[in-house]
């Protein structure tokens, strides 16, 4: 089975600037050009390393701000490693946050062909595919009014249909199921299983340990950026949730 993500001692580092850093010219010479440098810097991930495989759904957890979101970034190209490398294999679809690459003013149908082109697709393409989309978003009410109007559950619909309607290789998916309703999430992993058995390879960000040990083949375990664990999903969540009760119980200041 061919790899469709190989992850190569990722690290990916983040500066922190000065509350009362200057924000114009005019207030550097006021003030000095010291507090434009960094107050300092700290790494959202280092050392990560993995592959996963075409055809595997693999689950992402740790607690906010372990990189997680970071590391889903960076396999979909928003953003550059300052270490390591990673290579994907074939085309990507993204869901990394709501409303991302939409424009508020445009219509849906018109989010639609934009979101489309950006994936990869032709305009002809999205034209073939675009009643199967907003049929599966359940928007045929909304398609032409502007963004602006939709519900965060609407731009979600939106989003996930374009996105899985791709055909993408591999699917990145951070957390944005969750503002959808009951009904509807359902009908978004009936989906995700359908790419999944047609060989595209998925990473899913989520706090709902049941939804990771159920759906997923293998899970990685990151903690202030750091792989802890990659492996069987029952396992690597369970090593979680007992560090993560451990670190609740820990006395302050351990």
């Amino acid at each position: 089975m061919r790899d469709a993500i190989t992850v190569e001692r990722l690290g990916k580092r983040f500066r922190l600037y000065h509350a009362d850093r200057p924000w114009t010219l005019h207030e550097s010479l006021l003030r000095g050009f010291q507090r434009l440098r960094p107050a300092e810097t700290f790494w959202g991930l280092r050392e990560v390393s993995f592959t996963v495989k075409a055809g595997r759904m693999v689950g992402v957890v740790g607690r906010n701000g372990a990189g997680k979101s970071t590391l889903l970034r960076l396999i979909g190209g928003v953003g550059r490693p300052d270490e390591g490398r990673v290579e994907v294999y074939g085309r990507v679809g993204a869901l990394l946050t709501l409303g991302a690459g939409f424009h508020p003013e445009l219509t849906g149908r018109e989010n639609v062909f934009v979101n489309g082109v950006i994936s990869g697709l032709t305009r002809a393409e999205v034209t073939r595919r675009l009643d199967s989309i907003i049929d599966f978003a359940e928007l045929e009410q909304y398609i032409d009014r502007p963004l602006r109007v939709y519900s965060t559950g609407m731009q979600m619909r939106l989003a996930f249909s374009v996105a899985t309607h791709t055909q993408p290789d591999l699917l990145l998916i951070d957390e944005v199921l969750g503002v959808g309703d009951y009904l509807f999430q359902r009908k978004c992993l009936d989906r995700i299983q359908q790419l999944k058995a047609n060989g595209c390879a998925i990473l899913l960000v989520s706090h709902e340990a049941a939804v990771i040990q159920s759906m997923c083949d293998e899970s990685l375990w990151l903690r202030k950026g750091q792989l802890m664990s990659h492996g069987d999903s029952r396992r690597v969540v369970e090593e979680y949730l007992a560090d993560s009760e451990a670190q609740v119980h820990a006395p302050a200041g351990s």
